[in-house]
């Protein structure tokens, strides 16, 4: 929890923004696992945590704009709950080292809520407990709180947490250490599998990791041979030599700011020749965005020039043919690069994407694509220094995907599909890090982590 100036200072500006109104933030509840006492780890809400530190369930930070007044409502912890869970603060406690001044029971909201006569404000719930409650306190239908949520308040908060501060930047950097950290622990690791291991031996180190320095993973993590299935966390097969390991992971510390991290590791210690060719490319991609990311540019444009170097590196191998620029305008890359460059990173590992990503990542001027594989771009404004975004690019080989395209003939001038096909066994390659916005560029937050294939080898290996 940082200093309570920080968090006074943000609802101050918070209050300011929105100047009517009242403001309902609420914080999570635990979450029953398969019964009410068997919970998962509590991980509160990052828009409670922003305004509030307060790492604590069952709280809502209710602001009143018109009054320039802060109300914390909540139940400390009884004597009862105390033997189970150890004495905690008491409400009033956790309150003042958020220098929040007002507090009243729980039991209270509804009834203060109701008696407003003017506009509130609240982002839609992801948790369907807290849409019950926001429902419940406002008199709105659950079905409709997406619809009638404020926008108002969705632009100033997410303008404010894009811009990152100081002491978020610090946090944010010790997360993206401690990440390179473990993604050092698990290359030295597969230097050892054997061919019984499986996903979830390295599924587990990663847990292990993480809990043994005393936090989370910031996400369930990917640990994958079949790195073509984008978001493949079943854990379910097994390690094989000469196969690529991809790994997407990252770790969370005690403020909830994480890292965000992905390498692809040969089993067995060494990239075959058409391995290191296809990786070298994403390397060149990866290395081309940390060139040309500064403010004022549209991450959107650096998709596409990732998507570019994709592309030629892909020519090169007789993969893809034709004129790059049309390649990239038509989409046709998005068979081997069918996912966005990058997304924001902050409390959330991709920040703020319960508010809405169009309403995040676009607006009037820049508006999402329509076309397969830069529909997925998550984020595509220009940026700005002190934001922190992810950079990822990747090339994956979906043999579903080839053979259905090339049955529509689709992009047939474009693209080498027996070329593509004899790939199909390949699985997927990407290299992920993490990019603070400076005034004149951008840097890779955290110490430097292997990267290059030669690199991978040796952090392999051990040398």
């Amino acid at each position: 929890m940082f200093n309570s100036e920080i968090y006074k200072a943000r609802r101050a500006k918070l209050l300011s923004g929105l100047k009517s109104g009242l403001v309902l933030i609420p914080g999570n509840n635990e979450m029953p696992y398969s019964y009410r006492a068997n919970s998962f780890p509590f991980r509160q809400d990052s828009t409670f945590l922003y305004f509030a530190g307060i790492d604590y369930p069952s709280l809502v930070l209710v602001l009143d704009c018109d009054n320039s007044k802060e109300f914390l409502f909540g139940n400390s912890a009884t004597e009862e709950d105390a033997i189970w869970s150890g004495k905690q603060p008491s409400i009033e406690e956790y309150a003042a080292l958020s220098g929040i001044e007002n507090v009243k029971p729980f039991d209270s909201l509804e009834k203060f809520v109701k008696d407003y006569k003017g506009k509130v404000h609240f982002i839609n719930p992801y948790s369907g407990d807290i849409q019950v409650l926001v429902s419940t306190i406002t008199g709105i239908d659950v079905n409709q709180l997406k619809e009638k949520q404020s926008l108002e308040m969705i632009s100033v908060v997410s303008n404010m947490r894009k811009i990152k501060e100081d002491v978020e930047i610090q946090e944010i950097e010790n997360a993206v250490n401690l990440t390179g950290a473990m993604f050092e622990y698990i290359m030295k690791y597969s230097s050892s599998v054997e061919e019984y291991f499986s996903e979830k031996d390295v599924a587990g180190k990663i847990y292990d990791y993480c809990l043994t320095k005393g936090y989370y993973p910031a996400f369930k993590p990917i640990v994958t041979i079949h790195g073509e299935i984008l978001h493949n966390s079943g854990y379910k097969e097994n390690l094989k030599k000469g196969r690529l390991l991809l790994v997407d992971a990252g770790l969370e510390t005690s403020s909830h700011y994480g890292g965000d991290m992905t390498r692809t590791i040969p089993l067995g210690g060494k990239f075959s020749k058409r391995q290191r060719d296809v990786y070298d490319i994403v390397v060149k991609a990866n290395w081309g965005i940390v060139d040309s990311a500064r403010p004022g540019v549209a991450w959107s444009k650096l998709h596409n020039r990732a998507a570019r170097i994709i592309t030629s590196g892909l020519k090169d191998l007789g993969i893809m043919k034709g004129d790059t620029d049309d390649i990239v305008a038509n989409g046709a890359y998005a068979l081997f690069f069918p996912h966005g460059l990058g997304h924001l990173l902050g409390l959330d590992a991709h920040d703020m994407e319960n508010y809405g990503e169009d309403l995040i990542g676009y607006d009037d001027t820049i508006k999402r694509s329509e076309i397969f594989g830069p529909s997925s771009l998550r984020y595509g404004l220009e940026i700005k220094e002190n934001m922190v975004l992810t950079n990822e690019p990747g090339i994956y080989f979906i043999p579903h995907l080839i053979e259905s395209w090339q049955k529509e003939g689709k992009f047939k001038d474009f693209i080498n599909y027996d070329r593509a096909l004899s790939y199909k066994d390949f699985g997927g390659i990407r290299i992920e890090d993490d990019l603070l916005i400076t005034a004149n560029g951008c840097r890779l937050l955290g110490k430097p982590v292997a990267k290059t294939g030669k690199e991978i080898e040796a952090a392999i290996s051990g040398k």
